[in-house]
């Protein structure tokens, strides 16, 4: 396949060819470049609709202006080709979920790993994700493997609405989603479980108290963190701060979100 670079040659400068991004999230039929330079802006138009050429399923082309921030970890996005729209759907490990990528969190790199997630999930667990988003955790842990039941907690109420829709689209009957602070409604539950998805990597160690209130006797717990590469440990330093007695599963980098840095699991089983 031609590359989206030597697409452009002929229509960019050597220089402007030099800064050009390399990577690109797809999210459903949107493409998003995360970084795009200022001196590639008076020819962004140009450079998505060959971005949508270039690949049929893409039919609108944006970029982020504002990076993750705010309680509910959304960006702000401009479209620069395509499409004049922000939802669009999704589809991963056998699931399916709608979403407005501008109003929701969604990390299409996480595919993988939510995928191990799964497969690790043995029969008839209680499973319990935290910061659910727009559902793809729980639908993805529902569609690939033989849980008993799947509960989401997620604050953000539009997210949260997707989701409800999504557990309808994918015809689950074993995913249970609650709108709300994970802290309040998580107690409200009343109810214990085998294994506890800790998917807010700034702060997740921030919640680990309720997750231990919320765990089942050796339950299994996983704790995403964003560290330096050679800080890996700090993780893990995160756990044994506020867990007396666990055993260590795993510790996996999950995929580079800054240059030296990643997003980390620490997988542990509590004893």
């Amino acid at each position: 396949m031609v590359s989206l670079r030597d697409s452009l040659k002929g229509r960019l400068s050597s220089k402007e060819l030099e800064v050009l991004p390399r990577a690109f999230d797809i999210i459903g039929n949107i493409a998003i470049f995360s970084e795009f330079p200022k001196e590639l802006e008076k020819k962004e138009k140009i450079i998505g609709n060959v971005l949508i050429k270039l690949n049929k399923n893409i039919r609108t082309v944006a970029k982020k202006t504002k990076v993750h921030g705010g309680k509910y970890r959304t960006k702000k996005i401009k479209i620069i080709a395509g499409e004049d729209k922000k939802e669009t759907l999704h589809k991963e490990n056998g699931a399916a979920v709608k979403l407005d990528v501008e109003k929701c969190y969604f990390s299409p790199r996480l595919g993988s790993e939510r995928l191990r997630i799964a497969r690790l999930v043995k029969r008839g667990e209680d499973i319990l994700v935290m910061f659910s988003g727009v559902g793809i955790y729980p639908l993805v842990i529902a569609k690939n493997s033989d849980a008993k039941e799947v509960y989401g907690i997620e604050l953000n109420p539009i997210a949260h609405r997707y989701a409800a829709e999504n557990v309808r689209l994918n015809k689950t009957r074993n995913v249970f989603l609650i709108k709300g602070d994970v802290k309040k409604e998580a107690a409200k539950l009343k109810k214990k479980f085998d294994r506890i998805i800790m998917p807010l990597p700034k702060s997740a160690g921030d919640f680990l108290d309720c997750a231990l209130a919320a765990a089942k006797k050796n339950a299994v717990i996983h704790l995403y963190d964003f560290e330096h590469e050679d800080e890996i440990e700090n993780a893990l330093e995160k756990v044994k701060n506020k867990v007396r007695k666990f055993k260590l599963l795993n510790v996996v980098k999950c995929g580079q979100y800054a240059p030296g840095a990643y997003r980390v699991c620490v997988d542990f089983k509590l004893q």
